[in-house]
């Protein structure tokens, strides 16, 4: 078994099969305008137009936590949800991992633009388990399959 496993969000969705060993997820996904919304106790946030990835992870069953991920209308529990649900929101891929989350967090590039999202019961105090892609981390982020979003902004 692989550490790692990019799945296209097209795929993921219906029908690839997901080692109970994962643990951690990312979803790399582009906001295509700048947005501000209200996240939880995080409060008013701007988010501008790019690229981003989330770092989560499940202890049990992570197809059925990203796949609740995946859906544009639910109800707002994870700091995720909010933003996910998004209509300007494209998801282009999904990547799976035996590693820690905060270890697959801290080993990706990226910049914190909202300190504590996903990560208000971190331990590893990573800062952020959400990173804006800016132009200096996109050369350095993995390269991955190709990708189809399912969901158009």
């Amino acid at each position: 078994m692989k550490d790692l496993e990019i799945v296209d969000v097209q795929s993921f969705s219906t029908s690839v099969p997901v080692a109970n060993s994962y643990v951690a997820y990312q979803i790399y996904f582009r906001l295509g305008v700048p947005i501000t919304l209200t996240i939880g106790k995080l409060g008013s946030r701007d988010f501008p137009a790019g690229d981003y990835v989330y770092t989560g992870s499940a202890r049990r069953n992570i197809r059925a936590r990203v796949l609740r991920h995946l859906e544009r209308v639910k109800s707002l529990h994870w700091h995720i949800d909010y933003l996910l649900s998004s209509p300007v929101v494209s998801i282009s891929r999904i990547i799976l991992s035996t590693s820690s989350e905060c270890k697959l967090n801290n080993s990706t590039e990226g910049r914190v633009i909202v300190p504590r999202f996903g990560s208000t019961d971190c331990k590893e105090q990573c800062g952020s388990h959400l990173k804006y892609i800016d132009e200096n981390s996109r050369t350095k982020r993995q390269s991955g399959t190709e990708v189809h979003p399912i969901r158009k902004a």
